[in-house]
């Protein structure tokens, strides 16, 4: 079902708005000076009000980025290409939407590690499991759009691996400015990049989920859920 493709679209519209208007509100609230140099995203949503409209932008994003994971995990699956990949695919995407939702709730000014954590696990990881997707993209179904989503994805893959290089580098040198520039880039494409997955989305037929099964075989009630929308 074509309703299905606006899923990783609502994720990519919802976030970069969402990341765009608490930038908006904490230059005009004067939380960040931009005469200073640019901020981190973080910077941005560290402090009141921003600081909760961060929180809960990163949460929605978190929930909205795992079931797309698991999604695209069960699409892969059903087209009969359930190998290691797959299997990588879900576990780096589990670990990487955890890494969102520890940005959002514990922002630098509160728990600098965690928050770091939170910050490798969201880019390093999240990056690592869009190359897995790249290569399924290559090896497993619906394969009608291969050639363009293929070289979005490839493009986008590059571009996010030289960024998170970049940004290291600049941190690491004393040039935050920079630094920051590369990491909402880099956080542009990997909207982009979920973004993608409405082109294997689209070609979903149904998803069922189904209750106590083993209830339905011995002559007791049904007790089944079923629901339109994924699984193909």
């Amino acid at each position: 079902m074509w309703l299905w493709a606006l899923l990783p679209v609502c994720l990519a519209v919802f976030g970069t708005a969402g990341i765009w208007t608490v930038f908006a509100v904490a230059v005009t609230n004067g939380s960040v000076n931009l005469t200073e140099g640019f901020p981190y995203i973080s910077q941005c949503g560290t402090y009141n009000p921003q600081s909760c409209l961060f929180s809960q932008i990163c949460n929605i994003c978190s929930v909205l980025a795992l079931w797309i994971v698991v999604i695209r995990f069960q699409q892969v699956r059903d087209f009969g290409n359930h190998g290691k990949a797959n299997i990588a695919s879900i576990v780096l995407g589990f670990i990487s939407s955890l890494g969102i939702s520890l940005i959002g709730n514990f922002q630098q000014s509160v728990l600098m590690n965690i928050h770091l954590l939170g910050a490798f696990l969201a880019f390093f990881i999240g990056l690592a499991y869009f190359w897995v997707q790249l290569f399924l993209t290559y090896r497993a179904q619906p394969s009608q759009n291969r050639c363009c989503v293929g070289a979005a994805r490839t493009t986008c893959c590059i571009l996010c691996t030289i960024l998170v290089i970049v940004m290291a580098v600049l941190h690491n040198t004393g040039h935050p400015s920079g630094a920051a520039v590369c990491e909402w880039a880099l956080v542009m494409l990997f909207f982009c990049l979920f973004g993608l997955f409405a082109a294997e989305f689209r070609h979903i037929d149904c998803h069922q989920l189904t209750v106590q099964k083993q209830a339905l075989g011995h002559g007791h009630s049904p007790a089944t859920l079923e629901m339109n929308g994924c699984v193909g």
